[in-house]
């Protein structure tokens, strides 16, 4: 290559993602490598032959277009598009070989792969860059997009700042001692079990209180004074919902448990010494507001924590869970003061939401998906009165800008304020016979979280959703069917897959075409291995567990899932502050070559389980 052309090239290669993120002396030593080729439209490029030379190819001018080797569509790549990371690692396995072709006259730099990796021996601190495996690359620009440290106390794990110190005591443990051993340990609390299992909790004031200022006989057993059925968290619960249920309930400590197992002992005082957050305040306030107006005054906070999270980088799954919080509180709220202001409920119902909010995935978006659970002995008159509980707390929600659903998948809809035998006859129906309409319906209501009434219904419900599921030969296939139904954008920025017409033309719903295609194939995944949580993420990780999807394909799909909701979260911010209106529509023409590489490389992996899960789930 002539000489002349190194400062060209060195001056393209420091505009896109990665090199520019390289140290300038590396840039040149790259650029001298460089060999320059030239396609036709047409011609092609094969990868994988047992003497061929290895390359990673970077577009200057044109496109070009990349097949499996079963002809399936891999990915349409433009100009600044970089491919040939696959073939880095010399132990690629076959299946993953494809061809690339021109769709246009194109101009392509080769940089020899054995050049390349002799470079980054002398920077291994770029290596992450140019791995061939996605899923590290995805990790390298996760790093660079956002972190979770130094982002406050809570949104740490419960583990990571619990005490270790608690005492651990059988009810018929006498009163002294447990006191003894509290002092000795310098704990707070005790947790009380009986055949292993807990059953209450016994705090320094509660022996203050009950046994001192009460004159109790020290030697009587600690049973009598603990605090049955007390609440816990789990050790990968966040601070912040520790602290939430802290002030919700009136209580100043928590076990941190893993099923019987007492790990710890989590306190206000650990709060309070540490940090202050203020999501906890404003949900200390919705707890005590009086009105709807009350409530309705507090949305621009909660806005203003959404950004404050977005910018201050921190993980979009804690920015879903602590929005989901939020949202709870305000629900739990409005149902509080929707029975003040009807009377006592004639019946036991349970209030259980869906969609995002069940999967503690809730953004700046998200509206109302809800519905009641009525106990089977409801009668007509009991039903006019949760007909008025569900709209006025519907409606209330909608004041307080978490807007009523398009579809009317909403309690105050009748059909979704039902007894439970209702429901479940529902569910077999829909299972049995998954046609368009019952298939939508199912969809929405196949991921529910019970947030207020009688919890038993809604577990009761779900078990009868999973059993019906188990017996059903068609259903899961059926959901296949539709969940590869749409296509991720894998010619986005060449063939674009935008609006077609209307305000958002010549964008991108990355809802619609990339992160709600991973969370119906978590859906599935999750239904098929028994999953509890309703969460993406969870249910992909429970799915790995049962062995239906691989390690390196779990890890793929982590990255995509996070790098897909932080671009969504980005944009909402982004148009918060502008004064916009928030919605899922990116512009194409907003992002450079870093965006670009990943979203592609994000938009293959959900191609890809796509087809896997098409492969191991369709009977058609």
């Amino acid at each position: 290559m002539s000489q002349t052309l190194i400062p060209n090239i060195h001056e393209f290669l420091s505009t896109i993602d990665p090199f520019d993120k390289l140290p300038k002396e590396l840039q040149r030593k790259i650029a001298c490598c460089i060999n320059i080729t030239y396609l036709a439209k047409g011609e092609q490029v094969h990868f994988g032959g047992e003497h061929e030379l290895r390359y990673l190819y970077v577009i200057r001018t044109g496109s070009m277009e990349q097949r499996k080797n079963n002809g399936v569509l891999r990915a349409k790549l433009g100009e600044e598009d970089l491919f040939g990371f696959t073939f880095l690692d010399e132990h690629t396995d076959s299946q993953e070989r494809y061809s690339a072709t021109a769709i246009e006259n194109t101009l392509l730099y080769l940089i020899p792969h054995a050049d390349l990796l002799q470079l980054l021996e002398e920077y291994p601190e770029f290596a992450e860059l140019f791995a061939g495996n996605v899923q590290v690359r995805l990790h390298s620009a996760l790093d660079v997009v956002w972190s979770d440290s130094e982002k406050g106390i809570f949104v740490k794990k419960v583990s990571e700042v619990a005490s270790k110190n608690i005492v651990v005591a059988d009810s018929s443990t006498p009163i002294r001692q447990v006191a003894e051993q509290i002092m000795a340990v310098c704990s707070p609390t005790a947790v009380i079990t009986e055949d292993g299992i807990i059953v209450g909790l016994i705090t320094d004031r509660d022996m203050t209180k009950r046994v001192i200022v009460a004159g109790l006989d020290y030697n009587r057993p600690v049973k009598e004074i603990m605090t049955p059925k007390p609440l816990t968290v789990g050790p990968n619960d966040l601070v912040l919902k520790a602290s939430s249920m802290m002030m919700q309930n009136n209580v100043r400590s928590l076990p941190v448990v893993e099923g019987n197992n007492v790990l710890g002992v989590i306190t206000t005082t650990h709060l309070v010494r540490n940090n202050r957050v203020q999501a906890v305040f404003l949900i200390e306030k919705i707890k005590y507001a009086k009105t709807i107006e009350d409530l309705a005054v507090l949305t621009p906070e909660r806005q203003a924590i959404f950004e404050a999270l977005v910018s201050g980088q921190v993980s979009g799954t804690i920015i879903g869970q602590i929005m989901t919080m939020i949202m709870d509180s305000y629900n739990r709220r409005l149902l509080q003061m929707a029975e003040a202001k009807l009377g006592k409920p004639p019946c036991d119902y349970a209030w259980i939401v869906a969609g995002s909010h069940a999967r503690n995935e809730v953004h700046m978006l998200s509206d109302q998906d809800n519905a009641i659970i009525l106990s089977d002995d409801a009668t007509a008159e009991d039903r006019l009165y949760f007909k008025d509980l569900a709209e006025w707390v519907c409606h209330a929600l909608d004041d307080c800008a978490y807007p009523l659903c398009s579809g009317k998948y909403m309690a105050m809809t009748p059909k979704w304020c039902v007894p439970l035998k209702v429901w479940k006859a529902s569910y077999s129906k829909w299972v049995a016979n998954p046609e368009y309409d019952s298939l939508l319906n199912v969809t929405v209501f196949l991921e529910t979280r019970w947030l207020h009434g009688n919890e038993s219904f809604n577990i009761e419900l779900q078990n009868h959703l999973l059993d019906s599921i188990k017996k059903s030969n068609i259903f899961l296939s059926s959901l296949v069917r539709d969940s590869v139904s749409v296509n991720p954008p894998l010619g986005i920025f060449n063939s674009l897959v935008l609006e077609k017409s209307g305000e958002n033309s010549k964008t991108l719903n990355i809802k619609r075409y990339a992160i709600n295609l991973l969370v119906d194939l978590a859906r599935i995944y999750g239904l098929s291995s028994g999953a509890q949580k309703a969460e993406t993420m969870a249910r992909f990780e429970h799915a790995y567990e049962h062995k239906l999807i691989s390690e390196d394909m779990l890890k793929n799909v982590q990255g995509s899932f996070q790098f897909l909701t932080q671009i969504r979260l980005n944009q909402q911010l982004s148009a918060l502050k502008a004064g916009n209106v928030p919605d899922n529509n990116i512009d194409p023409n907003a992002f450079g070559s870093f965006e670009r590489k990943h979203l592609k490389d994000a938009f293959r992996i959900i191609a890809d389980l796509q087809e896997y899960t098409k492969l191991k789930f369709d009977r058609s």
